[in-house]
């Protein structure tokens, strides 16, 4: 059995906060049906390249792993002609996600009010980067942006000069409350019969970040940009062999046991002396540099200490742990008979897990309209006759 069998989902993402509800849902057994727009993908073929040949262009496709579980649906959603085929997959579906600046869909007939005319009982969501409503709705942006608005790049990296983080933090935390608001969105209409209109900020998603900070001061003006001392509640410290660990002791408890295995009992005492800080933190920072990190592995690990390697991301994904926990997944990629050689593609799997409802067996992203004939076969449709009016091509329709 899985969770979300049943639901169909129109996915009209290009970027990972509006692709990421597509991800979870289509690892969970929904139907998702990516509409691609061919002047799109060449948007995304300029920016980021394409593949030399056709099994190139299948990797370069399927390696992120938000790509996966979707059927593919070539078309122009702003051709005259596209109309009658959108508004046939509107009809059976239960959610559309979106993730244009607001009134580009509306502009092609596809707005949340022309669709729920259609489906009373769809869920629209938007992902956006600053919103449908307020005085910056409409703004464009990405990811560093949008956590810059919200406050959090002041503070990200916990010195007094921020830096562009090297994660997407934002998109991630946007496509996370995406996929919460549209489970709420489809649960409430278990109730009252109606769809009706999510819409997410990446620049609200990201002020969650804030919440902790926030919870400590009276004044919200008075939290500024981190000081960068040192405080024991934690610290990355590079050890002899140049590798990185990660310590968090900050219960007393924790703090003590890190002090009595690193020899130093009398720092328990001093965790929060922030006098003592300075020369407690070049002292450890010097004795964790005197050996490698597999020593202060065991070492902190023996301790039931708080301490972690900092891993590259090709580490920690195929880290025992994760593989345990089914984060790694390794999809084969191409028909090995027509081409000669099936490659694989590693990618993270699906980052929670019901008890009784498994995900599904993982699908890699098709190339572009690879379901064209049997999508619109199913709503019954002529891909030939659509084809000859230019409903594939790039030819009319609202500009981003």
């Amino acid at each position: 059995m899985t969770a979300l069998a049943g639901l169909t989902v129109l996915d009209f993402s290009r970027f990972l906060p509006g692709a990421y509800f597509g991800w979870l849902a289509g690892d969970m057994g929904a139907e998702v049906i990516r509409i691609e727009h061919p002047r799109e993908l060449a948007k995304a073929q300029a920016m980021f390249g394409s593949g030399a040949d056709e099994q190139a262009e299948r990797l370069r496709r399927a390696r992120p792993s938000y790509t996966r579980n979707k059927r593919s649906l070539l078309l122009n959603p702003g051709h005259p002609e596209a109309a009658p085929v959108l508004h046939a997959l509107v009809k059976r579906a239960d959610v559309l996600v979106e993730d244009y600046r607001p009134g580009v869909m509306a502009a092609m007939g596809l707005g949340y009010a022309d669709l729920a005319a259609i489906n009373p009982r769809l869920i629209y969501a938007s992902v956006s980067f600053t919103g449908q409503t307020g005085p910056l709705a409409g703004r464009a942006g990405h990811d560093p942006a949008a956590l810059a608005l919200a406050g959090a790049l002041s503070r990200l990296n916990g010195t007094p000069e921020p830096t562009l983080p090297g994660a997407q933090v934002a998109d991630v935390l946007a496509g996370a409350h995406a996929s919460i608001a549209v489970l709420t969105a489809l649960q409430s209409r278990n109730a009252s019969g109606a769809g009706q209109h999510v819409d997410v900020a990446m620049t609200d998603a990201a002020m969650p970040l804030l919440m902790v900070a926030l919870g400590r001061a009276q004044d919200p003006t008075e939290i500024g940009f981190p000081s960068g001392d040192w405080h024991p509640k934690g610290g990355v410290w590079r050890c002899a062999d140049g590798e990185w660990l990660c310590t968090t002791d900050m219960e007393p408890r924790y703090w003590a046991r890190f002090c009595e295995a690193m020899e130093r009992p009398d720092y328990a005492a001093r965790q929060f002396d922030l006098a003592a800080h300075p020369a407690m933190h070049e002292d450890l920072a010097a004795l964790f540099a005197s050996r490698d990190r597999a020593h202060w592995l065991a070492l902190l690990e023996a301790a039931d200490t708080q301490v972690m390697p900092v891993l590259t991301p090709g580490q920690a994904l195929r880290h025992p742990h994760a593989k345990a926990r089914g984060m790694h997944v390794t999809l084969p990629i191409g028909d090995e008979a027509a081409l000669g050689e099936k490659e694989t593609v590693e990618q993270v799997g699906t980052p929670f897990r019901l008890s009784a409802c498994p995900p599904v067996q993982h699908r890699p992203a098709p190339l572009p309209g690879a379901d064209n004939a049997a999508i619109l076969a199913e709503l019954g449709f002529d891909a030939e006759a659509l084809e000859a009016a230019g409903v594939f091509s790039s030819r009319q329709g609202a500009s981003r």
